[in-house]
């Protein structure tokens, strides 16, 4: 059986890898290998997406990841974090595309929808047919989101919905689009799903503009909201959910799946620039053969190996029920900053090479920057982190 980890598997966490797991990982694998990387460049720079890929993704059988039944795989938690750590490894825009679908929009319908809605849409989710979107963040409230100013209000037959939103993955294109609000008639936090049209159109009352000018994840769409007297029926409405704190469970498995992506783009920079040191010639000698870059390969290697014990040790914590929202926010925190100095190390080793789109590090530079903000900025999470270690909120001077 070939390792997961072929040369970055130094504390032998191959082993703790089941050979149904393994062969979700090879399907992976071998899909960003042949289909996606040969293309992500050149979507990444022209900020598109790459629809063209959705059928490949889709014979994958991983859409839905943990959700068991309903057309969805019900992969192990563990087999979900390394899906989440090969598809980083090729590109990040595409691992939050399936972020935003498998991790949010689709256990949120499955955690917190009736069995009607969930037999509706689930299973086309999962096929890709329906792609799902996850609208949460406001442009005054990100990491306040608890705080969301966006409205509905209770009309006959429904709700009708007012606010905005952004950096909506997948907004400007889902087919269906869980949107948080405050219910005026008791303050508290619901979600909504919206359709589209049968005719492929949005509901008139939602207009998304897509986000330009980024320098990370360009290759996922991510627009601005506007959100005016939109109507959605009662049957749209997710029962399960009544105030703001059932939000945040969703959140705190999506932090656990940052800190996947943030491995994977650690260990694909480090086998960038560890072929890179060992083939570039610098005076007269392979650079690797100098000390510098032998102590910033061995300081990659150490940042991959906590990495990866956290990130398999919060799988098996996941399984036993022990996992806490503490130790998702310690895990993305840290694991993000890792990634940073690694990227950052990686691209230093190749150079000027290291600019080039060619050689895939500035995507993994530039989306790390990205996953350094979304699902809790670095900032807040050690707030949080700080506040279950003294039992003391520091968060405002409330």
């Amino acid at each position: 059986m070939n390792p997961v980890y072929d040369g970055t598997d130094l504390f032998h966490f191959d082993d703790e890898i089941s050979a149904e797991e393994h062969d979700i990982v090879r399907r992976v694998r071998a899909f960003v290998r042949d289909d996606l990387l040969p293309v992500i460049n050149e979507y990444w720079e022209r900020a598109e997406f790459p629809f063209a890929l959705l059928p490949k993704l889709r014979e994958l059988g991983i859409v839905g990841t943990t959700i068991d039944g309903y057309g969805c795989p019900g992969l192990s938690t563990l087999a979900t974090g390394l899906v989440s750590m090969e598809m980083a490894r090729g590109d990040g825009s595409i691992n939050t595309f399936l972020g935003v679908q498998s991790a949010l929009a689709m256990p949120t319908i499955h955690r917190y929808g009736s069995d009607a809605q969930k037999e509706r849409w689930l299973s086309r989710m999962a096929r890709l047919e329906l792609i799902g979107a996850f609208a949460m963040t406001e442009p005054d409230h990100g990491s306040d989101s608890a705080r969301m100013e966006t409205n509905a209000r209770k009309v006959d037959g429904g709700y009708v919905l007012n606010g905005a939103k952004r950096w909506i993955g997948n907004g400007s294109y889902a087919d269906l689009v869980v949107i948080w609000a405050r219910d005026v008639s008791d303050a508290q936090v619901k979600a909504f799903v919206m359709e589209k049209n049968a005719d492929g159109t949005y509901p008139q009352g939602y207009s998304p503009t897509v986000i330009t000018g980024k320098v990370g994840k360009r290759a996922i769409l991510q627009p601005n909201i506007n959100i005016d007297e939109l109507f959605v029926p009662d049957e749209n409405v997710l029962p399960g959910i009544t105030r703001f704190r059932d939000a945040s469970r969703v959140l705190e498995a999506s932090r656990i799946g940052t800190a996947w992506e943030a491995l994977g783009h650690c260990i694909a920079v480090y086998e960038i620039a560890r072929k890179h040191a060992l083939e570039r010639q610098q005076f007269g000698r392979p650079l690797a053969a100098t000390q510098l870059v032998q102590e910033k390969l061995a300081t990659m290697m150490g940042g991959i190996v906590s990495l990866q014990s956290m990130c398999f040790r919060i799988a098996q914590l996941t399984d036993r029920g022990q996992a806490t929202g503490m130790m998702s926010a310690l895990l993305k925190r840290d694991a993000v900053r890792v990634a940073r100095n690694t990227v950052r190390d990686a691209r230093d080793l190749l150079g000027g090479n290291g600019l080039l789109l060619e050689n895939h590090i500035a995507r993994h530079l530039t989306d790390v920057e990205v996953i350094f903000t979304y699902e809790g900025t670095d900032s807040v999470l050690t707030l949080l982190v700080g506040r279950s270690l003294t039992g003391m909120q520091a968060f405002t001077a409330e």
